[in-house]
């Protein structure tokens, strides 16, 4: 049961605040909305601000080393003579504080008090606005003191995405790949999340997240060249060119992250329901290979083209097999995404089918130093990677798994 205090503290505010030498600063533009993570301003320049829904509470996660005791304040600015009611919640306590500006005076600070952290691991630390309407003031920081807090670990960078994670599969070198088909489930599905079942080393396949109402299937494929940023800057005989698409399939070029040609198709895939991906590769001429894109359409029950593209300086099979999970979109960065990855095979130039039963882990920079909740394991025979959530515990770089084979040969397009 939830404590809270009987009366509130009231706190005035001060000119400067000096740092104990135990005392932690962590930015309010590290933390997080909830439950509308759009439902207050953070930016880097202005902290938190625009706070007027008190059904909106804001949300630092803090990796403590330790069980003990931890001091908690919060950095605010208040217009001249306001004030603002606040409650502060750390494991199953609450402490209610009222802040008022005076004078001239520029930072307020609520102190909270202090609390018990009952265990290591993620705790959530929630600020939560009193105020029946009006802003409850521009948040700037949480201040963190006291044995607890000793080595505690938090985000302090203004990118507030879930790391992303991959799984790579491995293939003998020699082998010459003509098709990779993949299965993936989503079971956690926020916005901005993009579940990527078959990639390789000049493309990506997959589906994606953009809002409530919208859903993709995407297929992409790299230009040739090192251009990373403009497709207008790439000529002509490096650039991946369109050879066909289904029936409303949108394609167009893309940039920022390579260039190249992308394609999707606006379709509400269901949470829990597989997806079935496979990705082909057809060389010719040593010089020119046309990979193509092959989703099956859960309705129609058949395979779909989603698009094909003939990339330049190729004339190879697929390499480089993988999968991963991203999270695009900062703001709700907290939220757990989490999805199934089964049934892996591959088609050799021969017509062999090889099923793929071991994948390697591994994950982006913010996984190394900023974001720890980021796990690959086996679940019901498949492959899972999870990432967000701050959940206790993660998966090590480089760590390999193995599921049960399954048997299931996939049956795909003729090409």
């Amino acid at each position: 049961m939830r404590f809270f205090s009987m009366a509130l503290t009231l706190a005035a505010c001060i000119q400067v605040h000096t740092l104990d030498a135990q005392e932690q600063r962590i930015p309010a533009f590290t933390a997080y909305i909830t439950p509308d993570s759009d439902g207050a301003s953070v930016t880097e320049q202005q902290g938190i601000d625009q706070w007027t829904d008190p059904k909106q509470s804001i949300n630092w996660y803090g990796k403590f080393e330790k069980s003990g005791d931890c001091s908690a304040k919060v950095e605010l600015v208040l217009p001249k003579g306001a004030t603002s009611k606040l409650r502060l919640t750390i494991a199953d306590k609450s402490e209610d504080v009222s802040v008022q500006q005076k004078d001239n005076q520029d930072i307020c600070i609520a102190d909270f008090g202090s609390f018990a952290i009952p265990s290591s691991g993620y705790h959530r630390i929630m600020l939560e606005s009193l105020n029946e309407g009006g802003d409850a003031g521009n948040i700037k920081a949480l201040l963190v003191d006291g044995e607890a807090s000793s080595g505690v670990h938090f985000n302090l960078k203004e990118r507030r995405n879930a790391a992303s994670v991959h799984l790579a599969y491995p293939v003998p070198a020699d082998t010459e790949v003509a098709a990779f088909y993949s299965e993936v489930t989503a079971i956690e599905d926020p916005t901005t999340t993009f579940y990527m079942a078959c990639g390789w080393h000049r493309g990506y396949f997959g589906m994606q997240v953009n809002s409530p109402t919208e859903r993709r299937i995407i297929f992409s494929v790299w230009d040739s060249g090192d251009e990373a940023v403009d497709r207008k800057k790439v000529q002509s005989e490096n650039r991946v060119k369109l050879m066909g698409k289904g029936k409303g399939v949108y394609s167009g070029d893309f940039g920022n992250e390579g260039t190249g040609g992308h394609s999707h198709l606006k379709y509400l895939w269901k949470t829990g329901e597989k997806q079935r991906f496979v990705v082909t590769a057809q060389p010719s001429d040593k010089t020119f290979t046309t990979f193509s894109g092959y989703w099956f359409h859960p309705e129609q029950q058949d395979w779909m083209l989603i698009s094909s593209w003939k990339a330049p300086k190729e004339g190879g099979w697929l390499k480089g097999l993988h999968g991963f999970s991203e999270n695009f979109g900062g703001s709700n960065g907290d939220r757990l995404r989490k999805a199934l990855y089964g049934n892996q095979w591959i088609q050799s130039s021969s017509g062999k089918w090889t099923e793929l039963t071991r994948a390697r882990f591994s994950h982006d920079p913010t996984g190394k130093s900023d974001r720890f909740d980021r796990f690959m394991g086996v679940e019901n025979g498949q492959f899972f990677l999870s990432h967000g959530g701050f959940g206790n515990g993660f998966s090590k770089y480089g760590d390999e798994f193995t599921r049960e084979p399954l048997g299931i040969q996939p049956s795909i397009p003729k090409q």
